[in-house]
């Protein structure tokens, strides 16, 4: 890998992952939550976050079959789930991927008609579901990744939708019943909403994976939005290849383990001389100046020391009177031990 400019360039991978359609208007630069660098990285295997499930995935995945029979419920669509394709364990069955026999572009759709396919979606932010007149418009990128299926499928309607979710339906996502007020549902025709869109989009998108998959030269990155991505990869991991550095590092370790240990002791002997320092403070007398007390081995003494706390030579010099004036006397004390002679 090697940075040039505001790109980076790899070896043109042999196995790039598909341009899947979550990734489609991301390539396009459409998509506010992500960008084409972040993508492209993933697509040649060059750098991804591992998946871990937070409680927007679960959330979405425990919500979905309900939203099945919802619309089959409520709106008498004949619509067939994954498993009613693919059978149970659909993922490992298709690799994450129903259009196996597409080149570059695939996915995994939600429900499908016999005409149509549904790409369900649940949000926080109901906001974004709304047009500058205030009708629902589901978020472009979620709308060119259903059209994507519906192209490829060779379909011309689209079904979508969104349901809006609260803490507690993010808390308790079994819990969650769709209604006309939580979920709305929007539909339209590719032919009508998006009449060029193969020569808007799949084409730009397939010109996209020509410049970047195929010759390994990313597109430009972005130092703030892909900030995680780049501190990642300028990070040089390397593999101990000599006996010398594997000795060292075995010693190092060693080292570090004993440093350790002491941390947690040195924390305890804190503690500990704060209980005698506190012990001691209460036995000085009026005058004292010293309080001690000997253990078997140490003997720990306290001084009691004062200071004035404004200590300007300047001022007590030029005005001494104002000096004594605001000055005050405040005590610090100060715990040491030395071994005791036998």
């Amino acid at each position: 890998m090697e940075f040039v400019e505001n790109h980076i360039v790899v070896d043109p991978p042999k196995k790039p992952k598909k341009m899947t359609a979550t990734r489609f208007a991301t390539v396009l630069g459409l998509n506010a939550w992500s960008t084409p660098f972040e993508a492209w990285c993933a697509i040649t295997r060059t750098y991804e976050e591992p998946f871990e499930d937070t409680i927007y995935t679960v959330a979405g995945k425990v919500i979905e079959p309900k939203i099945c029979d919802y619309l089959r419920s409520r709106y008498f669509m004949d619509i067939k789930s994954p498993t009613d394709v693919y059978g149970e364990d659909y993922f490992k069955k298709t690799w994450g991927d129903f259009f196996g026999g597409v080149d570059v572009l695939g996915g995994m759709w939600d429900f499908l008609g016999d005409d149509f396919v549904v790409e369900v979606k649940t949000t926080k932010r109901a906001e974004d579901w709304l047009d500058a007149d205030g009708k629902p418009n589901p978020p472009i990128y979620y709308k060119l990744q259903a059209s994507l299926y519906a192209y490829l499928l060779g379909f011309d309607h689209v079904v979508m939708t969104g349901s809006f979710l609260t803490d507690k339906d993010y808390t308790n996502p079994e819990n969650f019943t769709p209604t006309v007020e939580n979920t709305i549902l929007v539909e339209f025709d590719l032919s009508t909403e998006y009449p060029t869109f193969k020569e808007d989009y799949v084409d730009p998108a397939l010109e996209w994976w020509k410049a970047h998959v195929e010759t390994g030269i990313s597109p430009d990155f972005d130092e703030k939005k892909d900030a995680d991505i780049l501190k990642a990869l300028r990070k040089n991991t390397v593999a101990p290849d000599t006996k010398e550095i594997k000795a060292l590092l075995k010693k190092a370790d060693q080292l570090q383990a004993k440093i350790d240990k002491m941390k947690d002791t040195e924390d305890q002997l804190k503690e500990v001389k704060e209980q005698i320092k506190i012990y001691l403070k209460d036995q000085l007398r009026p005058g004292d100046k010293n309080s001690e007390v000997a253990g078997s081995v140490y003997r720990w003494t306290l001084t009691k020391a004062s200071k004035s706390s404004l200590d300007s030579k300047a001022l007590k010099k030029d005005e001494p009177a104002i000096f004594t004036k605001y000055s005050k006397e405040s005590e610090t004390l100060t715990l040491r031990n030395a071994l005791i002679e036998a």
